[in-house]
């Protein structure tokens, strides 16, 4: 699979992980990092906010100047995103990366990151934007769009950053995780980290001989792979799962299987990204 590390480069307290990841993914997979910062389109500008409001007779240089101030703060917002782009370029070099490029954007992020989708091998974005610092259990206000826009593993990354040691698969024998199964195994990215292999709900033979297809495909491809099949509620055992074994990053579908299933993201995939406090690769 050939393609770029693309890295969403904002102003919100995940960025430095997001370079961190993104480095540490570009270096694994012997690839090219993009660094991307997309100034959004304001339709409504001050200006045009308020000219409902200002009545009859407002004078017309008060339109002329609030206009002039958008001009003045989409520039101050142009010079910030250079110099954040600037600042993880800096931060990705001392990570060892030396053919890192940069690049911003006007337009919107979801739509940007859609017609960069042919060159992006896997994206990383942080868990929430500079929109949305609020607690620990929020999902950025693009997020989901993001994850149903695009057909790339997208790397979502929390606060800090460390090299993973355990990576956890949940797997549930949906065509979509077994897809991704031959997407892990087939990537330098995780190889040579311990994998778990785990599926919630019954020890049926049923999903013993999913299980084991599973781990087969990963061993054949030269994975150190555990497999195991836990009780319990899928939100509740794949967190405490991840918690007691120290998993550090988690893998899972987009969507999942269940007969009850949100309208953007499995539900176990959206309760994971809000409960869990380890970065999450997901895979459509």
């Amino acid at each position: 699979m050939t393609g770029k590390v693309v890295a969403c480069i904002d102003d919100s307290i995940y960025a430095e992980a997001v370079c961190d990841y993104a480095a540490w993914s570009a270096s694994r997979m012997n690839t090219q990092l993009s660094l991307l910062h997309v100034l959004d389109k304001t339709e409504n500008t001050t200006a045009q906010n308020l000219s409902g409001s200002l009545g009859l007779g407002a004078q017309e240089n008060l339109m002329q100047e609030l206009a002039e101030l958008d001009q003045q703060r989409a520039k101050l917002e142009l010079e910030k995103g250079k110099l954040m782009l600037q600042a993880a370029m800096q931060r990705v070099e001392e990570k060892g990366i030396v053919n890192a490029e940069s690049r911003q954007r006007h337009g919107e992020l979801v739509d940007t990151l859609i017609e960069l989708e042919p060159e992006t091998r896997i994206l990383v974005v942080g868990k929430r934007g500079a929109d949305t610092e609020s607690a620990h259990g929020h999902i950025g206000s693009h997020l989901e769009s993001i994850i149903r826009a695009l057909h790339k593993p997208i790397l979502i990354a929390q606060q800090s950053f460390a090299p993973p040691k355990k990576i956890m698969v949940a797997y549930d024998g949906s065509a979509t995780m077994r897809k991704g199964i031959q997407i892990v195994a087939a990537s330098p990215l995780g190889r040579g980290v311990p994998h778990h292999v785990v599926m919630v709900g019954a020890d049926t033979e049923v999903a013993r001989e999913q299980l084991r297809e599973a781990t087969d495909a990963l061993s054949q491809a030269g994975f150190d792979v555990t497999g195991t099949i836990i009780p319990g509620d899928a939100d509740t055992a794949l967190a405490e799962y991840q918690e007691r074994e120290n998993i550090d990053l988690l893998v899972m579908g987009a969507y999942g299987h269940s007969r009850i299933r949100h309208l953007i993201l499995g539900s176990t995939t959206t309760a994971m990204i809000k409960r869990t406090r380890v970065s999450l690769l997901v895979l459509r």
